[in-house]
């Protein structure tokens, strides 16, 4: 009996240690996870939109030969600038002249037979007078004048049509600008209506922008546009819509914007990328961190503190926009309520949370409660 006394005290000895342990954790407070946090305000009801764009001429045109034929000489290089009726670009006019001197003798000779249709007009209309001659003959001559007159416009209409189309053979500008763009080079059969170059007008300037259909609904009627450079926010100018594309792009789904600026400065060149800035109606609204978002049921849902309890719990919300840092809450939220904003991931229902940043005495009280 006595040599059992030892085992029995070792086994007694592990249950009240274990019985302890059990009592320790079960007496151990809930984990509180530190969070960062924001109170929901409402949001502004105007709202600063920045799209980027470029500078292009307010007039652009493409110049092309109103015939076909081989091109022999491009005076003009994209950047260069030309002035009103200078030659931009020649063909080779032999085909144009040969058809001229053509028209020329073919006027000519029409000349001829209208000279000769008249004087016997005029001979068969003497005899008439003087009864040596019929009716019917006097007929036939005033016919044949007719008919040779009619082959002389013919003839002159032709030469016209043939002056006009050497004096095509030479592309000239209709006016001053610079040389953006070419479509062909010497040596090349080109057709009528091809470009061969494309000249940006002297004149106004353009701010072209992409903007969504989204963002054309908030912008007001007639609008001021602040547009700056890019690589240089000092150089500005203020411009109006000017115009809209009534069609979006099949692929990016966006309208091409066209404002005009007023008085330019000479640093936004044809092809600057800029800045355009507008203030839209916004809505009234709440604001939180794109972080604060997550999703339960397939729906979008944020973190909301409960100042009582020190608990959190997920609520839905409706996202009426996404900006690139916040999300515009259109609804499920008040103003007042304090959303998490990092540490989302680790989260449950009902835990209990320490706002960081809060002041230590606050914060131990809601621990405690």
């Amino acid at each position: 009996m006595r040599k059992s006394c030892p085992g029995l005290c070792v086994a007694l000895g592990v249950a009240l240690l274990t019985a302890a342990c059990s009592q320790e954790e079960a007496a151990a407070p809930p984990q509180v996870r530190p969070v960062r946090v924001i109170t929901v305000a409402e949001a502004p009801a105007r709202e600063l939109v920045s799209v980027t764009g470029t500078i292009q001429a307010e007039d652009e045109a493409a110049l092309a030969f109103r015939i076909g034929g081989r091109m022999i000489e491009r005076l003009v290089n994209v950047g260069d600038r030309v002035t009103a009726g200078q030659v931009v670009a020649r063909l080779d006019p032999q085909n144009a002249l040969n058809t001229l001197r053509s028209a020329q003798a073919a006027v000519t000779a029409a000349e001829g037979r209208l000279v000769q249709a008249s004087n016997h007009y005029d001979r068969q209309e003497r005899l008439l007078q003087n009864g040596f001659t019929t009716r019917a003959l006097y007929d036939e001559a005033r016919q044949g004048r007719l008919a040779a007159q009619a082959q002389v416009d013919d003839a002159q209409a032709q030469l016209k049509i043939a002056e006009d189309n050497v004096g095509y053979t030479e592309l000239k500008a209709d006016a001053p600008g610079v040389v953006t763009a070419r479509g062909a080079e010497p040596g090349e059969v080109v057709q009528a209506g091809q470009l061969i170059v494309q000249l940006a007008r002297q004149g106004g300037r353009d701010a072209v922008f992409d903007a969504s259909a989204q963002l054309m609904r908030q912008v007001p009627a007639d609008p001021l546009i602040a547009v700056s450079l890019a690589d240089n926010p000092a150089v500005t100018a203020i411009g109006r819509v000017r115009e809209v594309a009534p069609q979006a792009d099949p692929i990016t789904r966006t309208f091409r914007v066209r404002v005009g600026l007023d008085n330019p400065p000479e640093a936004m060149r044809l092809g600057s990328t800029v800045t355009g800035r507008v203030d839209i109606e916004s809505g009234s609204g709440m604001e939180v961190p794109a972080s604060a978002l997550t999703a339960v049921n397939g729906r979008p849902a944020v973190w909301v503190v409960d100042p009582s309890t020190a608990t959190v719990a997920l609520r839905n919300v409706e996202v009426a926009r996404f900006n690139p840092a916040t999300v515009a809450i259109a609804s499920g939220l008040a103003v007042g309520d304090v959303v998490v904003t990092a540490g989302v991931q680790a989260l449950h229902p009902g835990q209990k949370v320490r706002l960081l940043g809060a002041a230590p005495a606050a914060a131990s009280g809601a621990t405690g409660s």
